[in-house]
């Protein structure tokens, strides 16, 4: 079954109690804008998210790549943090260059990078989920990809990817969880991502089914802010996380400190009145915006 905002709303809900909580609260009201111009002088960086926000699927969002320059001629700092984990840094950088950004390796901080630090110094052998052919030397230790065979022998299972995963996988996967418990380690939190022809479940949807404890790395958990600011170097009520999900972009952003911008015209929102999923969890942008 494909997904849509509604069913990854709830399975958000589902999952709510494994969340981190915003001690800041939210706010009571948010303001709606047109665009991320509008709120330039309001920050001194900005943490964009990519699905949703500079792209959707593999197609790229114009508009996002005039307001990165945008937010760059104001002076602020620019810094991408995004879940998507299949892709090592380099091809990241490759597909951004060729979609007409500038960023600079220090600039981009994905989940896949925070689960590698996350394997230093761990010993055995690992199975990476992941797309077929994607290749794991980037990453510390010994890690192939999940087969058959792996269910059986691995140390332990690093879920990067979901493409090709399905139902049959994640049983096979749960049995062997479940016959000899292993750690794993999630490097892409989210439950679904927005694609040109609609939503796909993600690497977070199916490993919090999973019958062991495990390690997620990436938005909304405090790791991947704390990288992300202090890449930045600058306070995090200076800094706006901007994103197109309540529960990794908003409530990850806020419980970090920083100030809120939900895109609502593409990604998770798109063609949705998110006013009720605010209403239902609490979870409140400061700003809620049509496009990038």
């Amino acid at each position: 079954m494909r997904p849509d905002a509604r069913w990854a709303f709830a399975r958000y809900r589902a999952i709510a109690h494994t969340l981190p909580e915003s001690p800041l609260g939210f706010p009571k009201k948010s303001y709606h804008i047109l665009d991320l111009q509008y709120v330039l002088k309001r920050y001194d960086g900005f943490i964009l998210d990519a699905f949703g926000i500079l792209n959707v699927g593999d197609g790229v969002l114009p508009q996002a790549v005039e307001r990165v320059q945008q937010i760059r001629d104001a002076g602020c700092k620019v810094l991408v943090l995004t879940n998507g984990a299949s892709a090592t840094k380099e091809e990241a950088l490759a597909k951004y260059h060729k979609w007409g950004f500038d960023f600079a390796e220090t600039e981009v901080i994905a989940s896949r990078d925070l689960a590698g630090a996350a394997l230093e110094g761990r010993g055995g052998l690992w199975a990476g989920i992941a797309p077929e052919g994607a290749g794991f030397d980037d990453l510390p230790g010994d890690i192939k990809a999940l087969d058959d065979d792996l269910m059986e022998a691995a140390d332990g299972f690093l879920f990067l990817g979901s493409q090709g995963w399905d139902e049959r996988k994640q049983a096979k996967l749960v049995a062997a969880l479940k016959a000899r418990p292993r750690p794993v380690i999630c490097a892409n939190p989210d439950i679904v991502a927005p694609r040109e022809e609609g939503f796909t479940w993600e690497p977070g949807h199916w490993a919090h089914d999973l019958p062991v404890k495990v390690e997620f790395y990436g938005k909304p958990y405090g790791g991947a802010y704390e990288a992300a600011l202090k890449a930045m170097d600058l306070p995090a009520a200076r800094v706006a996380m901007v994103g197109d999900t309540l529960h990794t972009d908003i409530l990850g952003g806020r419980a970090a400190g920083c100030g809120t911008v939900l895109v609502t015209g593409h990604g998770f929102f798109k063609g949705v009145d998110p006013e009720g999923f605010i209403e239902a969890t609490g979870v409140r942008p400061d700003y809620i915006v049509d496009e990038t």
